[in-house]
């Protein structure tokens, strides 16, 4: 999956990050500082809904774009997800362009918001 995703985003001409981890993937996000981050639920050590609270709770890196890509359909799941702070919900299998548009609206309202990195994602 991991593999699709980077193939997908790489297209698009962003340079892609992955960690296999909770734990690596926001050390990856606070040493690299990605315009979106693409985030599993279900990582070892620290899970997904951790990673996005601290990335939240961070007063530099909280306003960073998340897209939750998960396994787990669940209504409530996506609810989570928006309480959490998730920019975007989206449930696997994913459609390749489906993420790819995904991606290029918040990079999009982002760089409206000011930003002016080029793109970067980290996936986890």
């Amino acid at each position: 999956m991991r593999r699709l995703i980077e193939v997908s985003l790489r297209s698009m001409g962003l340079e892609i990050l992955a960690a296999e981890d909770g734990v690596s993937g926001l050390e990856m996000i606070e040493k690299h500082r990605p315009d979106v981050v693409v985030l599993d639920i279900g990582l070892p050590g620290l899970d997904g809904w951790e990673v996005l609270r601290r990335l939240r709770s961070n007063p530099i890196l909280g306003d960073t774009p998340v897209i939750i890509l998960t396994a787990h359909a669940q209504p409530e799941m996506a609810a989570r997800a928006e309480e959490g702070g998730a920019d975007a919900f989206m449930t696997k299998p994913f459609r390749p362009n489906e993420l790819r548009s995904e991606i290029d609206r918040l990079l999009t309202a982002s760089k409206r918001a000011g930003d002016t990195d080029e793109g970067m994602a980290t996936y986890e």
